[in-house]
């Protein structure tokens, strides 16, 4: 992450697939730091789009949580997903009102989706722009406090 010349953060470069073409994989070295790295990018080294969707993921949800989500990741891969989100977002900001908690929600449960294991199964990240461009659902009320991660995986 970068700062512009106005103090906003900028993402610098999730570019492990930016040379290929629609569809197209490629073999290729690890590059880049190893947490944020797609797992089928460190077993097989085959580089996909779906590569940057996870790793675009793993940034969005360390912002979410306000430090690297090794703990979180961890606990996902076992089953975890019967912690409140509440509980593990970042301690230092304030609980979110209810229409930014329905929109928290939302970026939560895009999240969940960028980070799956199957590369087949995340979004695109073309798919990621439109729903936070146009955030379809979040006029339906879901108490904030009472919202799962696995309910976020039925979202």
């Amino acid at each position: 992450m970068e700062l512009s010349t106005d103090l906003e953060s900028k993402i610098s470069d999730f570019g492990t697939a930016r040379l290929l073409q629609d569809g197209e994989s490629n073999w290729t070295a690890p590059a880049g730091s190893y947490g944020y790295i797609a797992p089928e990018l460190a077993f097989t080294m085959k580089v996909t789009e779906k590569c940057d969707v996870y790793s675009f993921g793993i940034v969005a949800l360390e912002i979410l949580v306000g430090k690297y989500p090794n703990e979180l990741l961890l606990s996902l891969e076992s089953g975890g997903f019967d912690q409140h989100l509440v509980d593990v977002l970042d301690k230092r900001l304030a609980p979110p009102a209810s229409l930014s908690g329905q929109l928290l929600i939302l970026v939560a449960t895009l999240i969940l989706k960028c980070i799956r294991e199957n590369p087949l199964s995340r979004p695109t990240m073309n798919q990621v722009s439109q729903a936070l461009l146009s955030p379809a659902g979040c006029s339906d009320y879901v108490p904030f406090s009472k919202i799962t991660l696995l309910d976020l995986l039925h979202m």
